[in-house]
């Protein structure tokens, strides 16, 4: 039994949930990749996975050598490439996850640079708001807002930083005004943002002269999506609070206004990934795009069809 190849079979199982898609994934045949978990099992003296007819489970001991099986690989694959007459350019299957509003506005329109760059780089692409748990769910590497701090099991390096601030549609504040003060804000209507983990719409939260404030808004509509969220704002519908770099197209064309900028805040942006001895190279790869793509000012494509706001106000 090659221990080696046995390792990267067993992750490319655990990764794809199923011996079939894996067997595809490998071009083996699935009889082959079942064998070879077996004779591991044997090996190894554990149960590593639990099989159902509709369900392909990882046990304890399989979670934990699966973990091990990944750190090794890239510790390997690492130290290959650092050798001279070895490629250094990364490859193999690498999954990141991002908040879906990232991905839409920033990552996506550039990433066909960073495909061309590294060819055979077969990229898995999550964009989810909702990333958890990067080891458990076979993430290379996310990308985290607010501050991350670095743990026993988790690397977060800076990649840039936005500005989180206020912006309302000239419709809205010819009707409303513009907002001036905490005290006023309680005043304006606002479009809520449903937190589906907390099952509510999430406050919005001040620090102003060594005070923490969090006011509950009058929401005159409640969306889950980023975009969505945006569009209500344009539409005059309620004030809105995001990361700036959603909003630079609407800025330029003036369907939004910032407001309030002496309560605005810098929201950094972070690539989180498990702690390896080595930095994957498809790891260091994306690290290094992203900080280049992201710093650029003018990385934000811009909105074709964009209209101003019309009358879509509530009154």
């Amino acid at each position: 039994m090659d221990k080696l190849e046995s390792m990267q079979v067993y992750v490319c199982v655990v990764d794809a949930h199923s011996f079939a898609r894996a067997a595809e994934v490998l071009g083996l045949p699935r009889s082959t990749v079942s064998r070879v978990i077996k004779e591991l099992e044997s090996w190894l003296g554990i149960q590593l996975l639990q099989r159902t007819t509709r369900k392909l489970s990882v046990t304890a001991d399989g979670r934990r050598y699966y973990e091990e099986c990944k750190r090794l690989l890239a510790d390997i694959a690492t130290m290959e490439s650092s050798f001279p007459g070895r490629s250094a350019l990364p490859k193999g299957r690498f999954k990141v996850g991002m908040p879906q509003s990232l991905a839409r506005h920033c990552i996506i329109p550039r990433l066909p640079e960073f495909l061309h760059q590294y060819p055979e780089l077969e990229l898995i692409l999550c964009s989810s708001d909702n990333v958890e748990d990067i080891i458990q769910d076979g993430y290379d590497c996310v990308i985290r807002t607010g501050r991350i701090e670095d743990s026993t099991t988790l690397v977060a390096r800076p990649l840039v930083n936005f500005k989180w601030a206020i912006f309302a549609s000239p419709t809205y504040i010819d009707i409303y005004g513009k907002p001036e003060s905490l005290d006023d804000l309680e005043k304006h209507r606002a479009v809520g943002y449903l937190n589906h983990r907390t099952g509510r719409t999430t406050d919005w939260l001040f620090t102003l002269d060594g005070g923490d404030y969090a006011i509950r808004m009058n929401e005159t509509l409640i969306v889950d999506d980023t975009d969505a969220y945006i569009q209500a704002g344009i539409q005059g519908l309620g004030l809105i609070r995001v990361a700036s770099y959603l909003v630079k197209p609407y800025l330029r064309c003036e369907a939004l206004v910032s407001c309030m900028d002496e309560l605005s805040f810098d929201l950094p942006l972070s690539l989180v990934y498990p702690q390896n001895r080595y930095l994957p190279p498809a790891v260091r790869a994306f690290y290094d795009w992203c900080r280049v793509v992201l710093s650029q000012p003018n990385h934000h494509p811009e909105t074709p069809g964009l209209q101003k706001s019309g009358s879509g106000f509530i009154s």
